[in-house]
């Protein structure tokens, strides 16, 4: 559907262009934006493969595992049914800790291995080989639902990829977002918290 959308906003815009004479401005917008876009990769590249490179020398340095236990009651309020010493809480913390520093594409891998771990846990409830209530098979359990919505609240400290972004559109003060950025997901993610205790509240009910 947003491969329609897109594809008619472009031709409704060189269409427009051209019944009024402006088809040399759409070439050189074209032509400037295509360079525009490869800068920016390269800019977000060298982001996103140092901040992944410090995740994994702070995984390897066992600074997550650490983290992970100063999180443990954290997330024990967030996920009760985890079981203690699931794989899923280290994936959880780790993707946790990547959102706070902002960093969406780091947190993604640890937040797939998450999603897995906790499908395996609910396979295993289905066997009766792990405490629960089991949902029906291809129905996600109320830890997957609660991961999800908390991941797309998405509590962070400091906006690396927004700052990266204002940096390289010439932004006099890239930093400044980071107040604004902290209320704001601070407010969707208490929200979010909110919202997934009082339904999991009406599902035990």
């Amino acid at each position: 559907m947003l491969n329609y959308l897109w594809a008619g906003m472009i031709l409704v815009g060189v269409v427009f262009g051209a019944f009024n004479g402006k088809m040399q401005d759409i070439t050189n917008a074209a032509l400037d934006s295509s360079k525009e876009a490869v800068t920016l990769c390269i800019t977000m590249i060298g982001v996103m493969a140092f901040w992944t490179g410090i995740m994994e020398i702070a995984s390897k340095a066992g600074i997550i595992q650490m983290a992970s236990r100063k999180m443990r009651p954290l997330i024990r309020f967030l996920f009760p049914g985890i079981p203690e010493g699931h794989k899923a809480g280290e994936h959880i913390t780790t993707n946790f800790i990547a959102n706070f520093l902002g960093l969406g594409w780091a947190a993604t891998p640890a937040g797939l291995k998450a999603m897995e771990e906790l499908g395996k846990l609910e396979d295993d409830r289905r066997l009766g080989k792990a405490p629960g209530i089991a949902r029906k098979k291809g129905v996600a359990s109320n830890e997957m639902c609660t991961f999800l919505i908390i991941n797309i609240s998405s509590l962070q400290l400091i906006p690396m990829n927004v700052i990266a972004y204002r940096s390289q559109y010439g932004s006099p003060n890239p930093a400044a977002i980071v107040g604004a950025g902290i209320v704001a997901t601070a407010v969707s993610t208490g929200a979010a918290i909110v919202f997934c205790r009082l339904m999991d509240r009406r599902r035990r009910g």
